[in-house]
């Protein structure tokens, strides 16, 4: 009987913990800017719950949420994440906080792109003279921003048709370190740029273009879809990141005197969690 116990106990012990685990599938930037382990263990410590993240681009994110492989997402792609909910993978999506595109590049700006604050007109002209680019060529949430500014410009270069077009399939941090290491151009987000900013050889010559507003989301994935979601405690996550604790610390996170991320929250909008 003890024996059985002690079984019956142990099980029990580790449904709790599985109960108390969500994952999280996210963007390279939350990760590479430190934002998720900070936030994460306050939040494990207000509510028990412990995130597991897999930090992928946007694409990917949205892929893994699709199979149910995740229990909720926090990703930066609105054309994405629309066809996402309508599929009715999501059970529903608030937006958490926003930061900034801009494009850095090498302090000798082969391009003569510095100063300028719009982004079409940059790579118009990275285009026109063949400067070094470096894109994440990742389907993530930068990437697709900066496909549509290619988009904008008329011409979108490929990486097997232009010598000066290279893509990484990577990382923000890694993209970053490439171009750096190559003195090339690259479109990042603002966080992760200053994040990492001492260890890289670039200079933030475009910034400010209203088209360059980077949206954060969370979504918790749908049990209707995806009966194995753990859907309470992946609402507690996306009801904590919105809640004034969460906003307030996303809103004093910075490094070297940055705030990388702002909050925004808004619960008037439509199919908030």
């Amino acid at each position: 009987m003890a024996i059985v116990l002690m079984v019956a106990g142990l099980a029990l012990s580790y449904q709790s913990q599985q109960a108390t685990s969500i994952i999280l599938a996210t963007t390279t930037s939350t990760r590479d800017t430190g934002l998720l382990d900070y936030l994460d263990p306050l939040f494990a410590a207000d509510t028990g719950i412990q995130v597991q993240y897999v930090a992928v681009g946007t694409g990917q994110a949205l892929d893994m949420a699709a199979r149910g492989d995740a229990d909720v997402a926090m990703v930066h792609a609105p054309s994405l994440e629309l066809p996402f909910m309508a599929h009715g993978n999501g059970l529903c999506r608030s937006a958490v906080m926003y930061n900034r595109f801009m494009i850095v590049g090498p302090a000798s700006d082969p391009a003569g792109i510095s100063g300028l604050t719009n982004a079409t007109t940059a790579f118009r002209k990275i285009w026109q003279t063949n400067s070094t680019f470096i894109s994440r060529g990742d389907n993530s949430g930068t990437n697709v921003k900066e496909l549509a500014i290619w988009a904008r410009v008329g011409y979108t270069p490929t990486a097997a048709d232009d010598s000066w077009y290279l893509d990484t399939g990577q990382g923000m941090a890694a993209t970053l370190t490439v171009a750096s290491e190559k003195s090339a151009y690259t479109l990042t987000d603002d966080g992760t740029f200053y994040a990492l900013q001492g260890s890289l050889k670039l200079q933030i010559l475009v910034a400010g273009d209203p088209f360059l507003f980077n949206q954060y989301h969370i979504i918790v994935v749908s049990p209707s879809l995806h009966p194995n979601v753990k859907v309470n405690p992946a609402l507690e996550y996306a009801h904590w990141l919105v809640s004034p604790r969460g906003q307030a610390l996303i809103g004093a996170y910075e490094i070297g005197g940055h705030r990388l991320f702002t909050p925004d929250y808004n619960p008037a909008d439509s199919g908030v969690c």
